[in-house]
């Protein structure tokens, strides 16, 4: 999830990199340019929802920390109301 975050975050800046390397050249990006940023942001945007909605607790459920139970980790967890 954290590398998703990182991509959305970072690809403004690349966008706008590219951008800037071919406004010098041929006063701006191309079509294909253009698109395949669009594709690529809409398709992080679907992976961060997905990644949310995997993740997510159902509404009825509480969350549990994660405990220390006779020398044993026992994971964080959702248990019933």
């Amino acid at each position: 999830m954290r590398y998703v975050e990182i991509i959305l975050f970072i690809v403004p800046f690349v966008v706008f990199a590219a951008w800037r390397m071919t406004a010098a050249v041929g006063g701006g990006p191309s079509p294909r340019v253009i698109a395949a940023s669009a594709a690529l942001v809409a398709l992080l945007f679907a992976a961060l929802l997905w990644f949310h909605r995997e993740g997510a607790l159902p509404p009825d459920t509480a969350y549990v920390p994660a405990t220390l139970q006779d020398g044993r980790i026992v994971p964080a967890h959702g248990a019933a109301r």
